[in-house]
């Protein structure tokens, strides 16, 4: 049986792995226009859990795709977060001054750089994918699929309802559905991208590793919820009662802290279910998924 040292090594080892990936897509930063570029680099290369990619190594990995052919899909999926990220800071938006135990983008540059950033890494992301080592029709299927994650539909649909939720006590169904959005998609969209270079796999398994990253997608949020009422700022790197004190919805406003935390647990559980049948080479994924759930930032 794999340890929990040897599943936090290979943790370890996407990490390096999607940093390397990363800074070879970003440009450099001695590079015109320097500044936009420097602060690409500043926020991409900021640290952070990679939990995203880590997710389409592990499923790539259990679908017996070689790493190399995940790089691209990993790098563009991280991209896409991390201007999430940023553009989420913004003073229009949650105006954060910390962000991985350093000064938003906004704060350490400027408030339109900070904007511009958010718009060049979503378009290098799908550059990334364009020029991915896979077939056209694969090429295609990762960046429809990643589009939709990240469009109305997905993750900028789930912003869009946070915002405009802001003041109002929502029930504990319409949060779900809302952070179905605005966070699981993407979770989807990670173990989807790795699904798409294996085409060749059985529909089961496809079902299953989709089931798995609802569950999980959701319970991702919820957790997040969970922290910035109950977490340690040392650990986040962020300020924690923000959503507290600007009213936003969240599933311990709509249901209660014991039933978050309830919730979030049965999720897992959900998700580690629909992967049991895939046997110890779904180890990693399971592993991944209590990670997550169990996480303290």
């Amino acid at each position: 049986m794999t340890s929990a040292a040897e599943r936090h090594a290979r943790l370890e080892a996407y990490r390096s792995r999607v940093e390397a990936s990363l800074t070879t897509h970003l440009p450099p930063a001695d590079e015109l226009p320097s500044r936009l570029h420097s602060a690409l680099r500043y926020s991409t290369l900021g640290g952070g859990k990679r939990i995203r990619p880590a997710l389409v190594y592990a499923t790539g990995e259990l679908l017996g795709v070689a790493l190399p052919a995940l790089d691209a899909a990993a790098a563009a999926v991280e991209m896409i977060h991390v201007y999430s990220l940023i553009h989420d800071d913004l003073p229009a938006m949650d105006n954060d001054d910390l962000r991985r135990g350093r000064p938003t983008c906004h704060r350490q540059f400027d408030e339109a750089t900070a904007i511009l950033v958010g718009d060049a890494l979503q378009v290098l992301a799908f550059e990334s994918l364009a020029m991915a080592p896979a077939g056209a029709e694969q090429r295609v299927a990762m960046i429809r699929l990643l589009a939709t994650a990240s469009g109305t539909r997905g993750m900028a649909g789930g912003q869009a309802i946070d915002l405009a939720s802001v003041g109002r006590a929502l029930s504990p169904a319409e949060v779900e559905q809302m952070h179905r959005l605005k966070t699981g998609a993407l979770i989807e969209a990670s173990v989807g991208l790795a699904i798409s270079l294996a085409p060749g796999i059985a529909a089961t398994t496809r079902d299953a590793l989709r089931r798995f990253a609802a569950a999980l997608g959701l319970a991702f949020q919820i957790v997040d919820d969970i922290l910035d009422v109950e977490g340690d700022p040392s650990l986040m790197g962020k300020a924690v009662g923000a959503d507290q004190a600007r009213h936003k919805p969240t599933y311990p406003a709509a249901a209660g802290m014991p039933a978050a935390r309830a919730r979030a647990a049965a999720l897992n559980a959900e998700a580690q279910a629909a992967i049991a049948p895939l046997g110890p080479q779904a180890g990693m994924l399971s592993w991944l998924g209590a990670f997550i759930t169990e996480r303290a930032s």
